[in-house]
C-alpha cells in the first residue's frame, strides 16, 4: 500500500511470496524495490514478471536522468510501467504501486493495474491482503495526515491484512520518501500491532 502526508508518501508491504497464491515460496522478500532516488514501486502478481519489468524500468529511468541532468518525475516512472505492462499484457501478471517524490508535484501515488491501466491516488492498496482491509483503509483515512499518522495508517493497515490472509505475513518494510530523501523502516511481525486474539 501507499498512502500521502503532508510532505512525503509512505509506501510499505509485508514480506511474504507464494507460489500460484497459495503456496509461501518466500518468507523474506522486500516488495518495495527503489527505482530512482525518490521514487519507489511495490510489486504484486508474478514476481519474476514484476522483477523484470523493474528493472527495464529502472534502466530506462536512470537513462533518462542522465539524458536530462535532472532526477525523473514520479509520473514518468508510473507511465513506463504502465507502458511496459499494457505492452506485454498478454505475456505478464504483474501491477504496481509507485510512490514518490518530485519538486514538480510533491508527493505521489500511482497504480499500475494488471493490463496497463494507470490511476493516480491520495492513497491505495493492493494485492492479497487488500481484500481484508479495504473497510479500514476507507474507515481511516483522511487528507493531509502528519508523517506520524501516515506511519501509524500504514502500519495499522499491513497489521490487519497479515493477521487475515494466510499468504501474507512476515515483517512489514516501510520506506518514507520525502524531499530529504527516502528512510527505510522495518517492523518484525511480533512487534506489529494486533487487534484481536491469536
Amino acid at each position: 500500500m501507499a498512502v500521502t502526508f503532508d510532505g512525503g508518501v509512505i509506501i510499505g508491504s509485508d514480506s511474504r511470496a507464494t507460489r500460484g497464491g497459495e503456496e509461501v515460496s518466500s518468507k523474506t522478500i522486500n516488495k518495495l524495490v527503489q527505482v530512482h532516488q525518490r521514487i519507489f514501486c511495490c510489486m504484486a502478481g508474478s514476481l519474476a514478471d514484476a522483477q523484470a519489468v523493474l528493472k527495464t524500468a529502472s534502466f530506462q529511468l536512470n537513462l533518462h536522468s542522465v539524458q536530462m541532468e535532472a532526477p525523473p518525475r514520479v509520473i514518468a516512472a508510473a507511465s513506463l510501467l504502465r507502458k511496459l505492462c499494457y505492452h506485454n499484457k498478454d505475456e505478464l501478471q504483474a501491477g504496481f504501486i509507485t510512490a514518490g517524490w518530485d519538486p514538480q508535484k510533491g508527493p505521489q501515488v500511482y497504480v499500475v493495474s494488471l493490463g496497463g491501466m494507470l490511476i493516480s491516488q491520495p492513497f491505495t492498496i493492493a494485492g492479497s491482503g487488500s481484500t481484508y482491509i479495504y473497510g479500514y483503509t476507507d474507515a481511516k483515512y483522511r487528507p493531509h495526515m502528519t508523517r506520524e499518522e501516515g506511519l501509524q495508517f500504514v502500519t495499522n493497515a499491513l497489521a490487519l491484512a497479515m493477521g487475515r490472509d494466510n499468504v501474507s505475513g512476515g515483517v512489514a518494510h516501510l520506506v518514507v520518501i520525502t524531499e530529504e530523501g527516502a528512510e527505510h523502516v522495518v517492523i518484525p511481525g511480533n512487534k506489529l500491532p494486533k487487534f484481536h486474539d491469536e
